[in-house]
C-alpha cells in the first residue's frame, strides 16, 4: 500500500484512490462542490485544491490519484499539505469567483440551512468580495412537477448531469454554451422521465435545483427527523422522515451501501402528500347500504358478534402489501384461534410457498451481490419500475464491466437503461435455457457468479409454480447455485411479502389461497373476509360476504367494507419489515396516526379480547417475543441469514407444467401501486405526465 504524508502525518492508503479520498482516510476534510463519491470525476469547481510538495501550484485533489505521485528525492513519501496559507488563499479565491454571479438570496432560498455553498463560504471564505460586476441572469428551466429550478444559483458543478447519465441512465440533462454562458437544461424543456430524478435535488450543492412540492413549506431546523424504512417497494430503502407536528413534510434518503446506497425513487421521496389525504381516522359501519361513523366499542362488538360461533371454515383473511410483520403475526394468531386455515399474504396470487424452503422466495444474491455478478438473466420483471434503485445497481455493474456483461431478458421488452439481449417472451424460452439448449448459455459460459432474477409477473399466474421450478432449473443450468454463491433471486414488489411468507401467512392444510377465497366468498362458502390493508384484489368477487377492512386509507377495500377499522401507516408506528433479500429492518414512528386510528396489531388484540379469547400478548415487546420464537430470523435486525441453497436444487428437480402465455408486467403504473400512492395528487400528476409522454412516443394520443 502506498504511503503518504498528509499534514505532517504519515499514513498508508489503498492504491488507486484519489488524493481527496486519501485525505478523508486521514481524517482531513477537503471542501468540494463537484466531487461526489458515486459519480465520475469532473474537476470543475477547484474547491478541493491542496498543495503537493514539489509541484509548482495547488492541484485538484479529486482529479489526482495517489498512484500519480512520486516520492521525494530523499525517498520520503509524497507530501500533501491541506492547511497552508497558499491553500487557504486558493479556496478563498475559488469562493470569491463563485459568489461573483451567485444571487446571495439565502433568506428566501429553500436550500438555506442545508446549502454546501453557504456552509463552505462560512468555513473557507472571507467576508468581502472585490468584484463590482453585474451578476448574470439565467432563465429558469422546466424539469417537471418534482424539481423547481433557480438557475441563477447554478455553479456548473454538473453533479445533476452526471447522476442522470451515469446512475439513472437517462440522458435528459446536459449543458449548452461555454464559460459564463453555460446553462444546465433538458434541451427541449420537458419534464424529466426518470424514476430517480428527485435525487438531483440532494446532489445540488447550491439550491439551483430544489424540491417543488416542498418549496416554502418548512425550514430544516423546524423539522423532527426520524430514521425509518421505505415500503413503496420491497427493497427496504433506508429513509429519513421529516415531520412538523402531526404531519410528514418530506422524505429523504439515508445512506446504506448494502441496500440503496444514497438514492431513493421518486415515489419513495414524494408519496408523503398521500399520507395525509383520504385517511381513515375513525371506525365505520355499513348500515342500510351506507357507511356511518361509529365508536371503537360498537365496531369491534359488531365484528365480534359476526365471528362468535362462526365455523372457522367460513372465515378467511388476506394481508396487504404494506403490512408490517407484527400485525400479520397477530392476524395469523387470530385466524388460528378461529380455526380457519384460509389465510394468505400473496394478494397478487404469486405461487411462492415457504414449505419449499426460504431460498425459493428470497433475493439470495443480495442487493450488494449484484456488484459481483458477471452474467444476469431477468425473467418476468421490469426492475426499472419494480425496484428502481436495484435497477441502478444493475446499470452500475454493466458500466463497471464496460457493457461486456451478458444480460438476458425474458418477458416484456422495456427500456432498462442498459443494453441487454432480448431472449423471448414466455416459458418456452425459459425452458430452453433450463434444458441447456439456448444460445444465451454460451454467452454466459465463463461466468463465475451468474445472477437469475425472477419477478412477480412470472409467478403471479396459474402456472407460476411451474415457472418457479423452471427458473430454478435454469439457475442450475447457468451454474448460478454453487458453494459460496447463490444467484437464484426472487424480486418482490410488496414490502410485506417476505415477512408474510416467513411467518407462514399462506393457506394451511385444506386452506384456500387468495383466488380460492374470492371464489368462496362469491358462492357463499366464505361468509366473513378480513382484509388487513388488502386493496389490490378484485373486490367485486367478494359477493355477499361480510367484509372487515382494517387499513389506513379510504381505498378499494374501504369502499367494499361492511366494517372499517382505521389503522396506522408506515410512518406512524414502530414496525418490522423484511426486504426482498430477507433483511429484517425496523421503521420508527415519526408522527401519530390521525384521529382515532390505532396501531394495527393493537386493533387485532382488542378484537380478540371482545371475542373472549385474547391473543397471548399485551405489548409490542411480548408480541415480538412470540413472533421471534415462531421465526427466529426476524430477530436478527439488519442481518441476512443465508437460506439453504439445497431447496433450489430440489425445486429444480420437482418440475411442473407451464403454459404458453407471455409473461406480463408486474406493475402497470409505477406511481399508483398502493393505497398511499393513489391518494397522492403528486403521484397522480406524475402518472398522467408519463402516460402522456408514452402516448406521444407511440403515436396513440388523440
Amino acid at each position: 500500500m502506498p504511503k503518504l504524508i498528509i499534514d505532517n502525518r504519515e499514513i498508508e492508503v489503498p492504491a488507486g484512490i484519489t488524493l481527496i479520498q486519501a485525505c478523508g482516510l486521514a481524517g482531513v476534510e477537503i471542501p468540494r462542490f463537484c466531487y461526489h463519491e458515486r459519480l465520475s470525476i469532473a474537476g470543475n469547481c477547484r474547491m478541493c485544491l491542496v498543495e503537493v510538495a514539489g509541484m509548482p501550484k495547488p492541484v485538484a485533489s479529486c482529479a489526482m490519484g495517489v498512484s500519480d505521485l512520486r516520492p521525494g528525492r530523499d525517498g520520503t513519501p509524497p507530501t500533501i499539505i491541506t492547511n497552508s496559507e497558499r491553500v487557504k488563499k486558493a479556496r478563498e479565491g475559488v469562493l470569491e469567483f463563485l459568489l461573483v454571479n451567485h444571487p446571495l438570496d439565502c433568506p428566501i432560498c429553500d436550500q438555506g440551512g442545508e446549502c454546501d455553498l453557504q456552509d463552505q463560504t462560512m468555513a473557507y471564505g472571507f467576508d468581502a468580495g472585490r468584484f463590482q460586476d453585474n451578476k448574470r441572469a439565467v432563465e429558469d428551466k422546466y424539469l417537471g412537477p418534482l424539481i423547481d429550478t433557480f438557475m441563477n444559483r447554478c455553479i456548473h458543478c454538473t453533479r445533476c448531469i452526471r447522476f442522470m447519465t451515469e446512475v439513472a441512465g437517462v440522458e435528459e440533462l446536459g449543458a449548452i454554451g461555454r464559460g459564463e454562458d453555460m446553462e444546465i437544461t433538458t434541451y427541449l424543456e420537458h419534464g424529466m422521465m426518470s424514476e430517480l430524478s428527485g435525487n438531483v435535488v440532494d446532489l445540488c450543492p447550491v439550491g439551483a435545483l430544489t424540491s417543488k412540492p416542498y418549496a416554502f413549506v418548512a425550514r430544516p431546523w423546524e423539522l423532527t427527523k426520524t430514521p425509518s424504512i421505505d415500503v413503496m417497494d420491497a427493497l427496504g430503502s433506508n429513509i429519513r422522515v421529516d415531520a412538523r407536528g402531526r404531519e410528514v413534510l418530506r422524505i429523504l434518503p439515508r445512506e446504506n451501501d448494502a441496500i440503496n446506497e444514497e438514492w431513493i425513487s421518486d415515489k419513495t421521496r414524494h408519496v408523503w402528500d398521500g399520507l395525509r389525504l383520504q385517511r381513515l381516522d375513525q371506525p365505520y359501519v355499513r348500515r342500510h347500504g351506507r357507511l356511518e361513523p361509529t365508536s371503537w366499542g360498537d365496531a369491534l362488538a359488531i365484528v365480534a358478534e359476526g365471528l362468535r360461533g362462526l365455523d372457522g371454515g367460513k372465515f378467511a383473511a388476506i394481508a396487504g402489501d404494506l403490512q408490517a410483520a407484527e400485525e400479520m403475526f397477530a392476524l395469523k394468531c387470530l385466524a388460528e384461534q378461529l380455526g380457519s386455515p384460509h389465510i394468505d399474504c400473496r394478494q397478487d396470487g404469486a405461487k411462492l410457498d415457504p414449505a419449499l424452503g426460504r431460498a425459493t422466495y428470497l433475493f439470495n444474491a443480495t442487493i450488494k451481490g449484484i456488484e459481483q455478478a458477471d452474467a444476469i438473466l431477468i425473467i418476468g420483471t421490469n426492475p426499472r419500475l419494480e425496484a428502481a434503485v436495484l435497477n441502478a445497481r444493475i446499470r452500475e455493474r454493466w458500466r463497471q464491466m464496460q457493457g461486456r456483461i451478458p444480460i438476458g431478458l425474458i418477458g416484456e421488452k422495456a427500456d432498462l437503461t442498459y443494453a441487454y439481449d432480448y431472449l423471448g417472451a414466455g416459458p418456452e424460452t425459459l425452458a430452453k435455457i433450463a434444458a441447456g439448449s439456448h444460445p444465451f448459455l454460451e454467452r454466459a459460459a465463463g461466468a463465475e457468479r451468474p445472477l437469475v432474477i425472477i419477478g412477480q409477473a412470472a409467478l403471479a399466474r396459474p402456472d407460476g409454480a411451474g415457472v418457479l421450478a423452471l427458473a430454478a432449473k435454469a439457475a442450475v443450468a447457468l451454474a448460478a447455485v454453487k458453494p459460496g454463491w447463490n444467484g437464484f433471486s426472487v424480486l418482490h414488489t410488496a414490502a410485506s411479502r417476505v415477512a408474510g411468507l416467513d411467518l407462514g401467512l399462506v393457506p394451511g392444510e385444506g386452506g384456500r389461497d387468495v383466488d380460492s377465497i374470492l371464489d368462496g366468498a362469491s358462492n357463499g362458502e366464505i361468509e366473513i373476509v378480513y382484509l388487513l390493508g388488502a386493496d389490490e384484489i378484485e373486490m367485486e368477487r367478494l359477493g355477499q360476504a361480510f367484509v372487515i377492512y382494517q387499513g389506513n386509507h379510504g381505498d378499494r377495500g374501504a369502499h367494499r367494507a361492511d366494517v372499517i377499522l382505521p389503522g396506522a401507516a408506515y410512518t406512524e408506528k414502530d414496525a418490522l419489515y423484511v426486504n426482498t433479500e430477507g433483511r429484517p429492518q425496523m421503521t420508527a414512528r415519526a408522527v401519530f396516526p390521525p384521529g382515532e386510528a390505532r396501531e394495527d396489531w393493537k386493533i387485532l388484540r382488542a378484537l380478540s379480547a371482545k371475542l373472549g379469547r385474547p391473543l397471548p400478548f399485551d405489548s409490542t415487546a411480548e408480541l415480538r417475543a412470540k413472533m421471534f420464537e415462531a421465526c427466529p430470523e426476524l430477530a436478527l435486525l439488519d442481518t441476512i441469514v443465508p437460506a439453504d441453497a439445497g431447496a433450489i436444487e430440489r425445486l429444480a428437480a420437482s418440475g411442473g407444467k407451464t403454459g404458453k402465455d407471455r409473461f406480463g408486467t408486474g406493475i402497470a403504473d409505477f406511481y399508483l401501486t398502493n393505497a398511499i400512492a393513489r391518494s397522492s395528487p403528486l403521484m397522480a400528476a406524475l402518472s398522467a405526465l408519463h402516460a402522456g409522454a408514452k402516448a406521444q412516443a407511440t403515436g396513440t394520443h388523440g
